[in-house]
């Protein structure tokens, strides 16, 4: 199969999926639905469903606050001056086209591992950098394209997976799961020889296709040849209008605040060992926050970088109650004999997977899942009940589980549009402008990762839950 013919292919996927497919909200909505009628079937009365639905619906609005950090304080790092100043110097390595397209996706699946929210807005801004550079002919597309496969490859990987942040929390775990799962800290997950092998070969092979699939200076679409203004406006701060204006203006609250957060970073991790503070999503967050605010040195940029970052939050703010209050009908509403769907659908993975065939069955299942409910992570609530459990009983290791999870559920978002739109607002493109170049990466990462994923799991051996 030609290139082009894959192209072409995916081109017209995503077009349809544009034009049919709805908002990932409503995917939730069928979700809930379903699960809610399942529970029904196995024999929960309805009110019984209808009560643990409202029970769950508020049970992870903390968490659910904490995942809308990690977006605006990604954000807000990176769109200040000094990391405008870092992109531009980025921006002047690469001589050729499709050197720039593999330095965009190494950079973008290398920031991705420390937070997500940052290597889409990073990545976006370089590629406009690296477009302003018109003796580089660089595809704009495939540029694009390549700074989004921190989304699409790494990003489940690294520091900002709900998945692995939450089962390192257990103030944020659901009691029923903590019941099941224990508390699982970030060295029985993300930092695994294991999961770091598996990282390091998808930003290698990621960056190969990348540099491979881009066009020649011959055949490239600059940002030019698209109609795409890569030009950045100059902005002056105007001096205040008013007195009552001049603390917004001035760096020295800025500097006071900052100086208050580094004494209890510096003493947070004094006291703990690094890894864990950080796997804290308080102190992650914290962490942020006050470096956005030292980039950005006076108060008024601040706030306007934070508000510009909110409206990229919507999709999380509204779907992770709903998907809360689906965990609360998955593992509360209990059919008369005291069963519930997740210990239903637990009992059926048993009973078709073992322990050497469950990484690639759940991994299989989770990224077609993941196809349907783009949730960045959020579904975890749904799946962890019964995949862990399902672990538990087939005595596969917990932390390599989930991430299995971790690694799967990336690979769906290679050709879904939702991840993409915060990118391709910053970039001005269209999904179908550069599906065609993940759609290609998604071919080659689907066999690399569940193969990874099933070979790897036979080093590791089960440890029980380590219930505090």
């Amino acid at each position: 199969m030609g290139m082009m013919t894959l192209q072409r292919m995916a081109s017209r996927f995503t077009t349809w999926a544009e034009r049919w497919f709805p908002d990932a909200f409503v995917f939730a909505l069928v979700a809930l639905v379903l699960v809610c009628a399942a529970a029904v079937v196995n024999g929960a009365p309805l009110m019984r469903v209808s009560k643990a639905f409202g029970d769950g619906f508020w049970s992870l609005i903390p968490f659910t606050m904490q995942m809308v950090m990690v977006a605006v304080s990604g954000y807000v790092v990176a769109v200040s001056r000094p990391a405008a100043h870092v992109i531009e110097s980025f921006a002047g390595l690469p001589r050729t086209g499709r050197g720039a397209v593999a330095l965009v996706a190494a950079l973008s699946m290398l920031s991705s591992l420390l937070n997500w929210a940052l290597s889409l807005i990073f990545s976006g801004l370089l590629v406009r950098a690296l477009a302003r550079r018109e003796s580089l002919a660089m595809d704009y597309r495939a540029a694009s394209a390549a700074a989004y496969l921190g989304l699409g490859a790494t990003w489940a990987m690294g520091l900002s997976s709900s998945a692995a942040q939450l089962q390192a929390n257990p103030a944020s775990l659901p009691p029923a799961l903590l019941s099941v799962t224990g508390v699982i800290p970030f060295s029985q997950t993300l930092f695994l020889w294991q999961s770091l092998l598996l990282t390091a070969v998808l930003v290698v092979v990621s960056v190969i296709i990348a540099y491979g699939s881009a066009p020649g200076a011959e055949s490239a679409r600059t940002a030019q040849a698209l109609g795409i203004d890569v030009t950045e406006p100059q902005t002056v701060d105007a001096p205040p209008a008013r007195p009552g204006e001049w603390l917004e203006y001035s760096p020295l609250l800025t500097l006071l605040v900052v100086a208050l957060g580094l004494g209890w970073l510096w003493q947070e991790f004094g006291q703990k060992d690094p890894l864990t503070a950080i796997s804290g999503l308080n102190t992650y967050n914290f962490l942020f926050l006050i470096v956005g605010m030292a980039l950005h040195g006076r108060p008024r940029r601040f706030v306007e970088a934070v508000t510009r970052a909110v409206p990229t939050t919507g999709g999380v703010l509204i779907q992770y109650p709903f998907f809360a209050g689906l965990a609360g009908v998955l593992t509360g509403a209990a059919a008369l004999d005291g069963s519930t769907v997740s210990t239903a659908v637990a009992h059926g993975f048993v009973t078709i997977a073992n322990a050497d065939t469950f990484p690639l069955l759940m991994g299989a299942y989770s990224a077609v899942l993941g196809l349907f409910i783009p949730s960045g992570g959020g579904k975890w609530l749904i799946e962890a009940p019964y995949v862990m459990q399902a672990a538990v009983d087939l005595k596969v290791h917990l932390g390599w589980a989930v991430q299995v999870y971790n690694a799967a559920e990336a690979l769906p978002n290679l050709v879904n549009p939702f991840w993409m739109l915060p990118l391709l607002g910053v970039v001005g493109l269209k999904a179908r402008d550069i599906v065609g170049f993940t759609a290609l990466q998604l071919l080659i990462h689907v066999p690399v990762v569940l193969g990874l994923l099933a070979l790897l799991a036979t080093t590791l051996t089960y440890i029980p839950p380590q219930i505090p």
